[in-house]
């Protein structure tokens, strides 16, 4: 019987073989840095710049500029097509942790799946 070591070692193994490299957007967002990318396929793009301007797209749309108040409809309305859909967040590492969490209790309120996009580390030691 495998132990719980070797199933936790396969699911590393599963999820860096399976996740999915994110295409760079034509927004120019700095992401945070993260280890590990998510292997969930986002089919809806929030993304704030630095100067906390927010744009969204779903599935392959273009990025369309939107207000923050137009963000709940927009994801409502993107729920409606596609009940499984995730939200992925791409947020500049400037933006103000408020706005994050805004966009989060809009997800939350409304049963979003969240993802919080992030760049990988490079390899230099900093």
């Amino acid at each position: 019987m495998a132990s719980m070591t070797d199933v936790i070692f396969l699911l590393l193994i599963f999820f860096m073989i399976t996740s999915t490299v994110v295409s760079p957007n034509a927004i120019k967002v700095l992401l945070p840095q993260g280890k590990q990318q998510t292997s969930a396929k986002p089919l809806t793009r929030v993304i704030i710049d630095k100067e906390l301007n927010f744009y969204a797209a779903f599935g392959n749309d273009k990025e369309q500029a939107i207000s923050p108040e137009e963000l709940t409809p927009f994801l409502q309305s993107c729920a409606a097509k596609e009940p499984e859909m995730y939200v992925a967040l791409y947020a500049d590492e400037a933006v103000p942790y408020r706005e994050i969490v805004k966009v989060l209790n809009i997800a939350n309120e409304n049963k979003f799946k969240m993802v919080l996009a992030t760049r990988l580390p490079e390899g230099k030691g900093k």
